[in-house]
C-alpha cells in the first residue's frame, strides 16, 4: 500500500498531514485512540480498492505538528482542522468516516458544517458526544460471550473490578482482549503496535471537561440532511451491538449494521465483511 502524504496549514498556522490511497472518492478518515496516528486504519482492511482514503494525522500525531497551544488537542477545537482538511481538498463536501473516539469529532464537524458532508460512516463510534447510555449491563452481556475463550477468567475479572470502581492500571490492559474480534498473535502485536502510536499526553486533552454539550449535538444532528451508516461489532464492548440501532435514529437517514466475529476494529477482524458493509452504503 503506497500512500501520499499532504501537508497544509489549519487556522491557527499548525502544520497538518494527511495521507492519501486508492482509487475513486475520497473519504476522509479520522482516526480514534484518542489521538491515535492514522497507520493503525491501513487500507481500512481493503476499502482503498473503492475509495480515495485520505487518512488525517490529528494535531500532535503521526507526521502532523505539536500545537503551540495544547488545549487545541480539545475534541471540538479540532473541528476546524476538519475543516481545513476540506479546503486543502478542494472539495463542496466531504465523505467522512470517523472510527471510535474520531467519529466523536466527525459528529462535532457534522453538527457544525452540515452543509459540508456528503456522507457519514461512524465505526464502533463512542457514544459519549450524543449522551447515549451504556451500561455495565450492556457490557457484561457481550462480555460474556466470549466466556469459552481462554484469556476470559483473567479478562473478566478485569473488568468487575473496573466496574466496582477498584481498578488499577493492570485491569485497564486486562480487558484489551475484549476489544478484539480474535485476541491472538496478530491482535496481540497489533494492539502492542498501537500503543506505541498514541499521544498519550493529547488524548487526556481530547475529551475534556465541557467539550460536549450531549443535547445541542443531538439537536443539530436531527436536522442532517444526509445518510449516515453506523459500523458495530458483534463483540465490542465499548459500544454493544444493543445500542447501535438506538444510535442510529439520532439521525433523520441514519442506517446501522452489526459486524459478525468483530470487535472495535472491524476492519481488522473481518476485513471482507467490513468492506462490503462500506461499499454497500449508500443503498
Amino acid at each position: 500500500m503506497i500512500s501520499r502524504v499532504t501537508t497544509f496549514e489549519s487556522v491557527d498556522g499548525t502544520r497538518l498531514a494527511y495521507h492519501r490511497t486508492g482509487q475513486g472518492d475520497p473519504l476522509v478518515c479520522l482516526p480514534g485512540g484518542p489521538m491515535q496516528a492514522w497507520t493503525y486504519l491501513g487500507d481500512l482492511g481493503g476499502l482503498s480498492a473503492h475509495r480515495s482514503l485520505v487518512r488525517l494525522d490529528l494535531r500532535g500525531t503521526g507526521e502532523s505538528a505539536i500545537p503551540a497551544d495544547p488545549a487545541t488537542y480539545r475534541c471540538d477545537r479540532q473541528v476546524a482542522d476538519v475543516e481545513a482538511a476540506r479546503v486543502a481538498l478542494g472539495l463542496e463536501r466531504l465523505d467522512l468516516l470517523g472510527h471510535s473516539a474520531g467519529a466523536s469529532l466527525a459528529l462535532l464537524y457534522a453538527a457544525r458544517h452540515p452543509e459540508r458532508v456528503g456522507a457519514l460512516v461512524l465505526v464502533t463510534p463512542s457514544p459519549i458526544a450524543v449522551g447515549l447510555e451504556v451500561t455495565d449491563r450492556d457490557r457484561r452481556e457481550v462480555a460474556e460471550t466470549r466466556r469459552g475463550e481462554p484469556w476470559y477468567p483473567e479478562a473478566f475479572a478485569a473488568l468487575r473490578r473496573i466496574w466496582s470502581g477498584r481498578a488499577t492500571a493492570d485491569d485497564w490492559a486486562a480487558i484489551t482482549p475484549f476489544t478484539w474480534g480474535r485476541w491472538d498473535d496478530a491482535s496481540r502485536a497489533e494492539a502492542a503496535r498501537q500503543a506505541k502510536e498514541r499521544n498519550t499526553e493529547a488524548a487526556g486533552t481530547y475529551y475534556s471537561d465541557s467539550v460536549f454539550e450531549p443535547m445541542a449535538v443531538r439537536g443539530a444532528l436531527a436536522d442532517l440532511d444526509a445518510p449516515v451508516l453506523l459500523v458495530a461489532g458483534e463483540y465490542d464492548v465499548a459500544l454493544p451491538p444493543k445500542r447501535i440501532v438506538e444510535y442510529a435514529t439520532l439521525f433523520p437517514r441514519g442506517e446501522s449494521v452489526v459486524l459478525a466475529g468483530c470487535g472495535h476494529q472491524p476492519w481488522f477482524d473481518e476485513p471482507e465483511t467490513f468492506v462490503r458493509a462500506l461499499t454497500a452504503f449508500p443503498a
